[in-house]
């Protein structure tokens, strides 16, 4: 039987500056991923009554994840995103607000999931509304296993509940900018990512945390110790969803009981395939990576 994994926050349209959009939302990203590679993935998230949330639930299908806990907004428009890619191939974002997916209401059928699944992720994205916000806190409740997906998007970010967030999660993946902005939150910094990792987790009780540091890889720590990865040596397109597909990759192999490095190995060879490949979510198999 397939480990099931359920995600909560945002779906929507990533809108690149040429034109072109690209199904995305940190949530959903992980989701599409997890299924591609061999987990029942299921996603939490509310999309408009448009063309817009009719074609992510088309590709929702396409993708053979269910949607049933995809809630249908007729006030609110489906969530989008305006990307556009400044210099090292960083991306920035323009979050419109308010949408669809600021508004996903708790239902009883989401706990039953998420009681019987290996994994509950979400992003910080999600606290920025108070009615997402507020399912999210019910929820957490269910969740066996929770992964937080730090994503800080000033100003959709509010740090004091980030802080109340991480004294309530087992898994905790942010990159370096995340990083030291928590911790100047609490006036501490850091050496290393390591190092700033250890001071996190010291300061909210976090059992496991990864660091991603784009081109330099990635580092994971937990109380046994940590372990680093380089990054690969791809020809990038572009970083969108390289980080989520680094988590979800991740998160399929220690699912399935695999060590930390072996999972840090399949992390860093998905997220690097995803940066030759523009957007999110490119097409394909497990197979390709042997999993």
């Amino acid at each position: 039987m397939k480990p099931v994994t359920v995600c909560f926050g945002e779906i929507l349209w990533d809108v690149f500056s040429n034109g072109v959009r690209k199904p995305g939302g940190a949530p959903f990203n992980v989701a599409y991923h997890l299924s591609r590679l061999g987990m029942d993935s299921h996603i939490i998230s509310r999309t408009g009554a448009d063309e817009a949330g009719a074609a992510l639930r088309k590709i929702l299908r396409q993708w053979q994840i269910p949607e049933e806990l995809l809630q249908l907004d007729t006030q609110q428009a489906t969530g989008t995103v305006l990307a556009t890619q400044g210099d090292n191939h960083e991306m920035h974002y323009d979050i419109l607000k308010p949408v669809a997916w600021d508004f996903i209401a708790w239902q009883p059928e989401q706990e039953a999931l998420i009681r019987r699944s290996g994994a509950f992720v979400f992003g910080s994205l999600a606290i920025r509304s108070e009615v997402s916000c507020h399912t999210l806190w019910k929820l957490l409740d269910a969740a066996p296993y929770k992964v937080l997906d730090i994503n800080i998007r000033p100003p959709h970010s509010d740090m004091n509940t980030i802080r109340e967030l991480l004294r309530r999660v087992n898994l905790v993946k942010m990159n370096e900018e995340e990083l030291q902005l928590v911790l100047q939150a609490t006036g501490d910094t850091f050496d290393t990512p390591a190092d700033g990792a250890r001071t996190v987790m010291h300061r909210y009780g976090v059992p496991q945390l990864i660091v991603t540091r784009g081109s330099k890889g990635a580092v994971y720590v937990d109380e046994h110790g940590q372990y680093e990865r380089p990054a690969k040596q791809v020809t990038v397109k572009d970083t969108v969803g390289s980080g989520d597909s680094f988590l979800a990759a991740f998160l399929s192999q220690i699912l399935k009981g695999r060590p930390v490095p072996a999972a840090l190995d399949l992390a860093v060879e998905v997220s690097g395939f995803v940066t030759t490949c523009e957007g999110a979510n490119p097409e394909y198999d497990g197979s390709r990576f042997d999993v």
